[in-house]
């Protein structure tokens, strides 16, 4: 899994080698580089995209776990993913993610504390999920900043987690199956997220001008392969 701990979408300036370029510099200079079809392609995920959504992974050991559920955040537009490494190892896998890492801003944590600590202060719901106590996800409004959080392959999340929560949800089940693979659960609860916020937003993406001027221009770095060097061919020639 590739780990994007710098924020795109926050950052104030691109910083190669030492030299700064702001987001409007990136796109004059790179938009040459890009195909008509890929900058069309690249508005239009930029547009959709939202920070009001965020998952969290805490403890997952299947590493082919944490990237389906990457596959499916970045289909449908959620934009940066909490993943809390309690386990020293992942378990190995041959699972692909099909490149959606690429395309997302994934922060890494060591525990669970400062993780939710630092989505509160954020102004950030903390929902679990979980099988015990827990409301049916299509009773929660998820028009307000949350994070859907969804816990080890076999336990669930720990009890440390569900003691900071604000809520509890499952997704309901008719059958005789006790529970979803974690990527088949992650993968309902975001397409009824976003859903549900079309419904009451008319809309799922939320970045400002700014923030989406700024993913537009770390798409674009990340989308031509030389990108460094012509940035700085630019300010040197």
């Amino acid at each position: 899994m590739t780990s994007m701990i710098e924020n795109a979408i926050e950052k104030t300036a691109f910083e190669v080698k030492g030299e700064p370029f702001e987001a409007a510099e990136v796109i004059d200079i790179l938009e040459p580089y890009v195909s008509e079809r890929r900058q069309a392609r690249i508005d239009t995920v930029v547009r959709n995209r939202t920070l009001g959504v965020t998952p969290v992974l805490e403890g997952l050991h299947d590493r082919g776990n944490v990237s389906a559920v990457l596959r499916s955040a970045e289909a449908m537009g959620l934009q940066q993913v909490h993943v809390v490494e309690l386990l020293k190892r992942f378990k190995k896998a041959n699972r692909v993610t099909q490149g959606a890492e690429k395309w997302l801003d994934i922060m890494r944590w060591p525990e669970t504390k400062p993780c939710v600590r630092h989505l509160k202060r954020a102004g950030f719901r903390i929902v679990a999920t979980a099988m015990e106590d827990a409301r049916p996800i299509d009773e929660l409004a998820f028009d307000r900043p949350t994070a859907l959080v969804f816990g080890n392959e076999h336990e669930g999340v720990t009890d440390e987690l569900l003691g900071m929560s604000d809520e509890r949800v499952r997704i309901p089940m008719d059958g005789f199956t006790g529970s979803f693979n974690i990527s088949v659960a992650a993968a309902l609860a975001f397409y009824h997220i976003r859903q549900d916020r079309i419904r009451r937003l008319g809309r799922h993406g939320d970045l400002s001008g700014k923030q989406r001027k700024r993913l537009k221009a770390a798409y674009y770095m990340r989308s031509v392969g030389n990108a460094e060097r012509l940035l700085l061919r630019s300010r040197f020639d």
